[in-house]
C-alpha cells in the first residue's frame, strides 16, 4: 500500500508493503495580487490676494535670468510643501479666483482677475488637477473663464468646473494606473453675478439633481470612482451647515459618488463618513492673505493637505482610505509661504517666534479634526 502525501509543492508518496508506483502531481502555489492602488492629495483654496501677487512680482524681479523672465513667481511660496504634493499619484487643488484675460487689469476682491503665473507655481509644486467652480469663476466674464482653463492647460493641470465650449463641462473620466476615474466641480453661486441662459454651461451650481446626472454619465463612461469637489458652506464657520450636510447625505446614499471635497468657507471644516463615504467638508485656505483682525478669524491661515488612497475592491467597489490630514499655515511674514506644520515643527533651526505660531496653529486645526491627523512629534 502506500501514502500519498500533498504539499503546497506538490505530492510524494510512501510505501508500505508491496512496491507501488505513484504518478507526482505538482500544484503550484497560488498568490493573489494585491489591489491596485491610487494616492491622492487634495488642498483647500488658493486665494491670489494683492499682497501675494506684490510678493511674486518681487520675487520675478529678484530672480530673473535670461532663462527664467516669469512677470510673478508664485513658486517659492508652494516650496514647502511640495515634496508631499509631488509625491502622490493624483494631487488635487481648488484654484478659487479665475486668470485675468491678456491684456486686462489684474483685480482682487471683489472681482478677482489673477496672474496666470500661479498657474506656474501649481505645476511646479506638482498638483495635476483642480477644481475651479466658485463663487469667483465668473468674476472676469467668459473670458476670465477661458483665461483660466487655458493658462491650466498650457502648464499641463487638468481642471474640472469651467468650460470654454459645452463638452468640457460634461463628465469626462480619465485612467490612472489601469482605474477610470471621474472628477466633477460644483459651487452654490457666482456672488450674484448671472450667466446668460445660452452660456449656463460655462461652470456648473449645486443642484443635487445635477450632480447625480453627472454622476450617472460619469459611470457609463466607464467611471470606477468619482470625486466630487463642493464649493459650499458658510464662510469663518468651523462646522458644517444643514446644506452641506443633506446634500451630501443625498450625494452619498445614491451609490454614484465616492468621494466628497469641501471648499470656500475658508477655515477647516470637519470630515466625516456619509453612507460609508468620506466627505471633506472644508479644507481650509491653502494660500490668501484674508485679514486675521476683526474681518476674518485667525484660523483662517490654516488649513490641511488631506492625503487617501483609492483601491478598487473585488465586487467593483471604489474604497478610499480614511484621509490623513497634513496641517499646513500660511506664513505672511516670511513671504506667503504655505507651511507644512508638522514638519516645519520637527526643524530645529525654525525661530521661537515661527514654532509659537505653528503650534498654535495646529492647535486650532487639531481641535477640529483631531482624529485624522498624524501624532505629532517635534523630533526629527
Amino acid at each position: 500500500m502506500f501514502v500519498l502525501t500533498c504539499i503546497t509543492t506538490g505530492c510524494t508518496a510512501t510505501t508500505s508493503g508491496a512496491p507501488s508506483t505513484v504518478a507526482v502531481v505538482s500544484i503550484a502555489p497560488t498568490t493573489v495580487a494585491p489591489p491596485k492602488a491610487i494616492t491622492f492629495a487634495f488642498t483647500g483654496d488658493i486665494l491670489s490676494h494683492t499682497p501675494l501677487i506684490d510678493q511674486a512680482k518681487r520675487t520675478a524681479i529678484a530672480n530673473s535670468t535670461a532663462e527664467t523672465q516669469l512677470d510673478y513667481d508664485f513658486r517659492p511660496m508652494f516650496l514647502d510643501i511640495k515634496p508631499l504634493i509631488s509625491g502622490v499619484d493624483i494631487a488635487v487643488c481648488h484654484l478659487e479666483t479665475p486668470i485675468a484675460p491678456d491684456g486686462e487689469e489684474l483685480s482682487t476682491y471683489p472681482f478677482f482677475g489673477v496672474p496666470k503665473e500661479i498657474t506656474t507655481a501649481i505645476a511646479d509644486a506638482g498638483f495635476d488637477r483642480c477644481s475651479t467652480a466658485s463663487n469667483h469663476t465668473y468674476d472676469r466674464g467668459n473670458d476670465g473663464i477661458d483665461a483660466t482653463v487655458n493658462a491650466l492647460q498650457d502648464v499641463g493641470v487638468k481642471q474640472s468646473g469651467m468650460a470654454r465650449t459645452p463638452d468640457e463641462i460634461e463628465p469626462l473620466v480619465f485612467e490612472v494606473r489601469g482605474i477610470k476615474i471621474s472628477h466633477l466641480s460644483y459651487t452654490f453661486s457666482y456672488n450674484g453675478l448671472i450667466m446668460p441662459n445660452e452660456t449656463q454651461w460655462r461652470s456648473a451650481i449645486i443642484n443635487t439633481q445635477r450632480i447625480l446626472r453627472d454622476a450617472q454619465r460619469a459611470r457609463e463612461l466607464g467611471s470606477q470612482a468619482t470625486i466630487v469637489s463642493m464649493h459650499w458652506g458658510t464662510e469663518k464657520d468651523s462646522n458644517a451647515n444643514s446644506m452641506q450636510t443633506s446634500i451630501a447625505d443625498e450625494l452619498t446614499a445614491s451609490g454614484l459618488v465616492d468621494l466628497i471635497v469641501g471648499h470656500h468657507v475658508h477655515v477647516v471644516q470637519p470630515t466625516n463618513q456619509v453612507n460609508g463615504v468620506w466627505v471633506m467638508y472644508g479644507l481650509g485656505n491653502v494660500l490668501s492673505n484674508l485679514p486675521t483682525d476683526e474681518r476674518w478669524p485667525i484660523n483662517s491661515q490654516d488649513a490641511v493637505i488631506a492625503t487617501t488612497a483609492l483601491t478598487i475592491s473585488s465586487s467593483g467597489k471604489a474604497v478610499f482610505e480614511k484621509p490623513v490630514m497634513h496641517p499646513t499655515w500660511v506664513d505672511k511674514t516670511h513671504g506667503w509661504v504655505i507651511r507644512d506644520v508638522q514638519k516645519s515643527l520637527r526643524s530645529q533651526t525654525i525661530s521661537y517666534g515661527l514654532a509659537r505660531e505653528l503650534e498654535l496653529s495646529l492647535g486650532r486645526t487639531t481641535r477640529v479634526l483631531g482624529d485624522f491627523i498624524n501624532p505629532y512629534s517635534p523630533l526629527p
